[in-house]
């Protein structure tokens, strides 16, 4: 799993975000507005995930982060009249904090046995929630959780709107960078070969607490983005489905590449809004079920893939299409 070098995988993330920054000024359609304002927080969850996989670790709960970050964002906003742009870092550090405590927990684990625990980690954190927690979470009812952007703004919407782009390029360049660093040569190392990182000075242990905590924080970081955006939280935030979908678009786009979740997140949603507005219900599970399924099957490494694979089968079609033209002289 490499980050790619492909043109296309190097260069989505600039053209979309041009775009994503024109849209308020190509429609006022505040319906399309709010599904892009959704899309840029599940980017930032799908980068969130994928940084974790880049370190060789599974996570099947990684909702419990995404809702950690969202419900200490909320309380901390409320209790201390702190604004929640401000407010959201705060949360995301708790969500960093719980998600080191899980990784010393289970440090020893790989891969998916690790991923079975946070999926655990997430339904129990959700109970508490409910139970332990309702007095000041509001159990299943939930609570109101104040906005990222005052309603008595003019254009509340489009600034709140702007100041999430600015947020997921934020995370995805300090991902960039993260990656491109000797940290993420160390998420490298361990992932591929624990035995020799160790030869070279690398402690998995220690890396691996950090990839944790960064995957964490920046989970946080979009749960609670989503959240101050409604308006409104519940404990549904921590559901089995708001795990996997951060899964699903990463493998989807490219898992181990930057552009793998802005390009599966992109084309998934948008796929499955439309279904939506086209009027299908159940049918557009299925639907969305088979093109994970094709995708799967002929591009295991991602969307991302395409281009290198549309080049690759032109290619041997252009030497075919001579070998055959050379036999017609022969002969």
């Amino acid at each position: 799993m490499k980050i790619s070098c492909d043109c296309l995988a190097r260069y989505t993330p600039l053209v979309i975000i041009a775009i994503a920054a024109a849209v308020p000024f190509l429609s006022g359609d505040l319906y399309l507005l709010n599904i892009l304002t959704l899309m840029l927080i599940f980017i930032i969850f799908s980068s969130a995930w994928n940084l974790l996989a880049y370190s060789g670790q599974g996570s099947l709960g990684h909702a419990a982060f995404f809702g950690i970050g969202a419900y200490a964002s909320t309380l901390i906003a409320i209790k201390s009249g702190i604004p929640p742009v401000i407010s959201i870092f705060f949360g995301a550090a708790v969500a960093a904090f719980i998600g080191v405590l899980i990784g010393l927990t289970c440090f020893r684990l790989r891969e998916w046995f690790l991923a079975m625990v946070t999926f655990g980690f997430a339904i129990i954190v959700q109970t508490i929630t409910v139970s332990l927690l309702a007095p000041i979470s509001g159990g299943w009812d939930g609570m109101a959780s104040p906005r990222l952007v005052s309603p008595a703004i003019p254009g509340y919407q489009v600034i709140e709107y702007y100041a999430i782009l600015l947020i997921t390029i934020g995370s995805i360049l300090a991902i960039h960078l993260i990656l491109r660093s000797r940290i993420g040569l160390a998420f490298s190392a361990i992932r591929e070969n624990e035995t020799e990182a160790r030869a070279a000075g690398v402690d998995p242990v220690r890396v691996r607490l950090l990839a944790f905590a960064i995957s964490a924080y920046i989970a946080g970081v979009a749960g609670a983005l989503e959240i101050h955006s409604i308006g409104y939280i519940t404990p549904e935030i921590f559901g089995v489905d708001i795990s996997f979908w951060p899964v699903t678009y990463v493998i989807f786009g490219g898992l181990g590449t930057l552009a793998g979740p802005v390009i599966g997140t992109l084309v998934l949603m948008a796929t499955w809004e439309g279904l939506k507005l086209g009027g299908f219900t159940f049918g557009r599970y299925i639907i969305v079920g088979v093109l994970l399924i094709l995708v799967i099957i002929f591009l295991p490494r991602g969307l991302v893939s395409l281009p290198g694979e549309l080049r690759r089968h032109w290619s041997v079609w252009k030497e075919k299409r001579g070998a055959l033209q050379e036999a017609e002289k022969t002969d």
